[in-house]
C-alpha cells in the first residue's frame, strides 16, 4: 500500500473531501396509463399488466428482454 511522503494539512484535507457530495438523483417525468412516472433516465423499465406481473423490459418505446 502507498504512504503518504508528507502529512497533508489540515485545510487541504477538507477541501478534498468537500468535493464528495451526495446528489439528488435526476429523474425524468413519463406518461403510463394515464399517471405519471419518475423514474431514472437511459434504463429500460419493466412493462407490467393491470394485475402488476411484469410482462418484458422497454427501452425507448421498444421490447429488448423478457423478464
Amino acid at each position: 500500500m502507498a504512504v503518504p511522503k508528507r502529512k497533508q494539512s489540515r485545510s487541504n484535507t477538507r477541501s478534498r473531501r468537500s468535493c464528495w457530495k451526495a446528489e439528488a438523483p435526476t429523474l425524468v417525468k413519463t406518461m403510463e396509463n394515464g399517471k405519471v412516472v419518475y423514474s431514472l433516465p437511459h434504463r429500460a423499465k419493466v412493462v407490467s399488466d393491470a394485475a402488476g406481473t411484469a410482462l418484458f423490459m422497454e427501452y425507448k418505446g421498444r421490447k429488448v428482454a423478457d423478464v
